[in-house]
């Protein structure tokens, strides 16, 4: 399985509550220039935080990489998600080829604990940051990193 994880894009700084925040001109340009690398990449699902960033972030992704099908909005990508649960979430689906777009602290846990088997790792995960995960299995610890 290949499993792309995305940061959101940069947001503006403030909104009525956090999950409210919406990209900027530049957050919209980092996502569009780091997904434009990725057209045709067969993805067959992706996965995104209900916050508004996040969001957006998928649509312009979706776009950049052509991805025809629609965006699945789960709740256990937001910024506080467990990466145990969010894993557990991950044995339950089928896809090979799966995008996610989420949230610090959420991106850089789930990587080192799918990479290392904990979530101390340092993964700096810039806005609009982008890794991909190639695993056998969704289990912690038995991911590699290919980009």
């Amino acid at each position: 399985m290949k499993l792309w994880i995305l940061r959101h894009g940069q947001a503006e700084a403030q909104a009525p509550a956090d999950s409210l925040r919406q990209l900027t001109a530049a957050g919209q340009k980092e996502v569009l220039e780091v997904m434009s690398g990725l057209a045709g990449e067969p993805f067959e699902a992706v996965l995104a935080s209900p916050f508004v960033r996040a969001q957006q972030t998928a649509e312009l992704a979706c776009q950049a990489s052509g991805f025809p099908g629609g965006i699945i909005t789960v709740d256990w990508l937001i910024p506080e998600s467990d990466p145990h649960s969010v894993i557990g979430c991950l044995e339950q689906r089928s896809e090979q080829n799966l995008l996610l777009v989420s949230h610090q602290p959420l991106v850089s846990q789930l990587i080192s604990l799918l990479v290392e088997g904990h979530r101390r790792g340092h993964y700096p995960m810039p806005t609009a940051g982008l890794v991909c995960l190639e695993l056998d299995h969704v289990a912690a610890g038995l991911a590699r990193v290919i980009k």
